[in-house]
């Protein structure tokens, strides 16, 4: 697991890129060449937890059809041996993603076993519109066991007493 934790994902796409570049002038494995230039994209954003699993998932689908692209097709000697580099380079490139994807706090699930979406929910409407009819908003640094007691309403403000009628035109500035 050690040796996982450090494979430098960025040399192993830049080597990806480079044989992918070499096999794309082959129809028949010209979608790997994308596919490298995409992960290139996708290991430089922190964010993107959906594309970083898209993207681990597609290296070892391909990897299973360039066997299948390796077993089928007539290429030349130097063509399979650059093929059959690029599908041992998939390899550690899957687990080096897998383990940067967990370490980024996503998952891999194909519905069994994934994530409770029927548990308890800690979020609601934007801007404090809720359904349980509690008129509060609860930002973000709330607990959400914790509930602020309502303010009672502010008194009405007090009339000020009726001045001398103004002598100014209307529509025009008073002077106070």
């Amino acid at each position: 697991m050690d040796f996982i934790r450090s494979l430098d994902s960025s040399k192993l796409l830049q080597v990806g890129v480079g044989l992918s570049f070499v096999l794309s002038t082959y129809p028949s494995s010209s979608y790997n060449f994308p596919l490298f230039l995409f992960g290139s994209y996708i290991q430089e954003s922190t964010e993107a937890i959906q594309s970083l699993t898209t993207f681990t998932v597609l290296i070892a689908v391909s990897a299973l059809f360039d066997l299948f692209t390796l077993f089928s097709s007539d290429y030349s000697i130097w063509t399979k041996i650059i093929l059959l580099a690029l599908i041992a380079l998939k390899v550690p490139t899957f687990f080096a993603f897998s383990a940067s994807l967990r370490q980024r706090g996503g998952e891999f699930s194909l519905g069994v076993g994934g994530p409770n979406l029927s548990g308890p929910t800690l979020w609601s409407m934007p801007g404090g519109f809720t359904s349980s009819g509690n008129d509060r908003y609860q930002t973000a640094d709330d607990d959400a066991s914790f509930v602020r007691a309502s303010r009672p309403p502010a008194p009405a403000p007090a009339q000020p007493a009726p001045g001398p009628p103004s002598t100014a035109p209307p529509g025009a500035y008073q002077v106070v």
